[in-house]
C-alpha cells in the first residue's frame, strides 16, 4: 500500500529525516516512536504533504503512485488521512459545513458520486456522534474552536471514520486524553480497520496499543529509523525508554 525508499525530508535547510525505508500492507498498523525532536511527525507531514518540508526519495508510492507528484488534495483524494497532533481551531466555520465539504470534495471525482447536502450528512453522521459518546449539538460549534483536548481528537477520529481513508496517518491521536476519552477513540480507530485499511500511528505511550494492536513497531531516533519490532518493542520502551537504541 505504502512504499518509502530512502526517504529523506528537511525543512529550512535542515536535515529532519535520513534514508527512511518503510512499507505498509493493507491492514497493517503501524507504530512509530521515538524521543521528542526525533522526527516523527515530520513524517507523516510530508506522506500528507505538507509544503514546509522538501522531501527527496527514491520511491515514495501509495497504491502504486508517486506521491512526489500530487497535492495534499490529491493525496486525499486517492486515500490517505492525516489526524494532526494539533489541531487548527477555524471560528466561523461550522463543524456540520466542514465535513459535508470535507466529505463532497474527497468524492467529487467520482462519476456517478452526488453531492451530499449538510441535513443529509447529518443524519449519517449521528450513528459516529453516537460511538463517541459526542452530543449532536457538536455539529453547531466552530471548527476545533473551544474544543478541548478531547474533543479536537474525537473530532478527527469522527472525520476519520467519515471520510474512510485507506490509510489513516495518526499524529499522537492519544495525547491530552483521559481514561474514558482514550479508550472511545482507541475503539474508533480500531473498528476502522479492515482488510483494506491500514494505520501508521505516532505515538509516545503504549496504552493506546493497548487497543490497536500494532503488528509492527518502529523507532526513530535523530532522523533515522533505527529499530523495527513487534508489539513487545513498545512494551520494553515503556519500561526503559530510548537510551538503549
Amino acid at each position: 500500500m505504502l512504499s518509502l525508499k530512502n526517504l529523506s525530508v528537511s525543512a529550512d535547510s535542515k536535515q529532519i529525516l535520513q534514508d527512511i525505508n518503510l512499507e505498509i500492507g493493507p491492514s497493517e498498523i503501524h507504530c512509530v516512536m521515538g524521543p521528542n525532536g526525533s522526527g516523527k511527525s515530520t513524517l507523516v507531514n510530508s506522506l500528507m504533504g505538507h509544503p514546509k518540508y522538501s522531501v527527496d526519495a527514491e520511491q515514495m508510492s501509495f497504491q502504486g503512485k508517486d506521491l512526489q507528484e500530487l497535492e495534499p488534495f490529491e493525496r486525499a483524494r486517492l486515500g490517505i488521512f492525516l489526524a494532526q497532533q494539533y489541531p487548527k481551531e477555524i471560528p466561523g466555520v461550522n463543524f456540520l459545513n466542514f465535513l459535508t465539504a470535507a466529505f463532497n470534495g474527497c468524492h467529487s471525482e467520482i462519476e456517478s458520486f452526488k453531492p451530499m447536502k449538510a441535513f443529509k450528512m447529518k443524519k449519517k453522521i449521528m450513528p459516529l456522534l453516537e460511538d463517541l459518546n459526542l452530543n449532536p449539538d457538536f455539529l453547531k460549534r466552530y471548527l476545533n474552536h473551544g474544543f478541548s483536548g478531547g474533543e479536537k481528537k474525537k473530532a478527527e477520529i469522527l472525520q476519520l471514520q467519515l471520510l474512510d481513508p485507506n490509510l489513516a496517518l495518526l499524529d499522537e491521536t492519544d495525547s491530552g486524553l483521559d481514561v474514558d476519552a482514550l479508550r472511545i477513540v482507541g475503539e474508533g480507530v480500531s473498528k476502522f480497520v479492515n482488510s483494506e485499511k491500514s494505520v501508521l500511528i505516532v505515538t509516545h505511550y503504549q496504552r493506546i496499543l493497548e487497543y490497536l494492536k500494532p503488528d509492527f513497531v518502529h523507532i526513530i531516533k535523530d532522523g533515522r529509523l533505527v529499530k523495527s519490532g513487534g508489539a513487545d518493542l513498545a512494551r520494553k520502551i515503556e519500561k526503559e525508554g530510548f537510551n538503549w537504541v
